[in-house]
């Protein structure tokens, strides 16, 4: 499995300044890249090769007097700029075939010095190394300092440098990892996640949603009146969008680090998680946008997969259109919609429910049978195909 490991850095002056030179020559080369394969496609001429686009964008570029200081950055960087935009264009025509699942990818466009981000890319052709002393080294960058607050599990096999909008600097290290099970439980959970409560247990537990970006309006608020006084082009506005940036920035990691450790509980805690498939998407266009940004269902749910793949556990999302709310979790009967303001409801066989745990009781029957009904199609494709007890195929 693939995992990323994410570390604050702190480069000085000088190595701010390459790391500047490096994202400018970056972003030149994809759009370099880009109008070059959009000319060829409003001139009727064939599609340019990865290996004909990199001649003419990277090596014949530098040649030029107007292109001279892209040697001056490693030649990886550039290379990895060409392959994001390769992969912008895979993502944009598997988009339209339906062979990428999702939403609709864009074509690609070209990058702006304006971004709030910036990101170059050093693979191991790159001989990026971390040091004895805890430094990473960066051809044509220096030894940046690294915060380590933890240890990389394997040798990285490439190295993102991030600035993010706030002017924070992360390299984020991909490695490749073996699964980490743990032992196996007889416990199973059903979630069901909500704006009242962040997330309901099937067991009865309710967990209460901290709701950063509502406890932090206030400042955010004062900032972007801030932000709304000052001259656009000026310093004192470039100051002013970092600090907005940085506040946004707290809420965000703030939020990242709770749900972390909340999923690694529900994972380490229940050998199966069942959760609700949820339309985030079209809920973030309701009157309740705010509060579902705020809650980041999408973010939590990912990290409950991602981990329950890890440690050998189950994870799966039950049919967002089954009737949790409406079904009596005792037996069964579908007593009919209901509004958002009736929070607890009596069945008539006299069954009295909680809406959000009756809710989360009946995600965790929908996924033990959702997860029976696999393990039956999966025994008769065996059986079909001759692999039951031993048979040849």
């Amino acid at each position: 499995m693939q995992l990323r490991y994410n570390f604050r850095v702190y480069p000085d002056a000088v190595q701010r300044e390459a790391l500047a030179r490096a994202f400018g020559c970056a972003r030149v080369v994809f759009n370099d890249g880009l109008r070059a394969r959009q000319a060829a496609r409003e001139h009727g001429l064939p599609r340019l090769s990865d290996r004909e686009l990199s001649k003419r964008v990277i090596t014949e570029a530098k040649k030029a007097e107007s292109r001279a200081w892209l040697g001056e950055v490693s030649a990886v960087v550039l290379q990895q700029a060409l392959a994001d935009l390769n992969t912008a264009y895979r993502n944009f025509f598997n988009s339209l075939s339906g062979k990428r699942k999702g939403r609709k990818a864009a074509a690609p466009r070209f990058r702006s010095r304006k971004d709030n981000r910036q990101a170059i890319r050093f693979t191991t052709n790159a001989r990026f190394k971390v040091l004895d002393n805890g430094r990473l080294r960066l051809p044509k960058v220096g030894d940046l300092a690294v915060r380590w607050s933890r240890t990389l599990p394997v040798t990285p096999s490439s190295v993102t440098i991030v600035k993010d909008a706030s002017g924070r600097y992360f390299a984020s290290f991909v490695v490749i990892t073996t699964d980490e099970p743990l032992p196996p439980l007889n416990a199973e959970v059903g979630i069901d996640l909500g704006l009242t409560h962040f997330a309901v247990l099937s067991d009865g537990t309710k967990i209460a949603g901290p709701k950063f970006l509502r406890r932090a309006a206030r400042k955010l608020k004062r900032l972007q009146q801030d932000l709304s006084r000052k001259q656009r082009g000026s310093n004192n506005r470039k100051r002013a969008v970092v600090k907005v940036a940085r506040a946004h920035a707290k809420v965000a990691d703030t939020r990242r680090d709770w749900q972390h450790k909340l999923s690694t509980a529900i994972i380490r805690d229940n050998q199966a998680v069942y959760v609700e498939d949820l339309c985030v998407a079209g809920l973030g266009r309701t009157r309740l946008a705010k509060s579902v940004h705020d809650a980041g269902w999408a973010s939590f749910t990912a990290m409950l997969e991602y981990k329950a793949a890890r440690h050998g556990r189950t994870f799966a999302k039950i049919n967002r259109f089954a009737p949790t709310s409406q079904t009596c979790s005792a037996c069964g009967r579908i007593d009919g919609p209901k509004s958002l303001s009736v929070r607890s409801w009596a069945c008539p066989c006299g069954a009295a429910h909680d809406r959000d745990v009756n809710a989360a009781i009946n995600i965790l029957a929908a996924g033990r049978a959702e997860r029976l009904n696999a393990c039956v199609r999966r025994a008769g494709h065996r059986a079909a195909t001759g692999l039951s007890r031993g048979r040849p195929r």
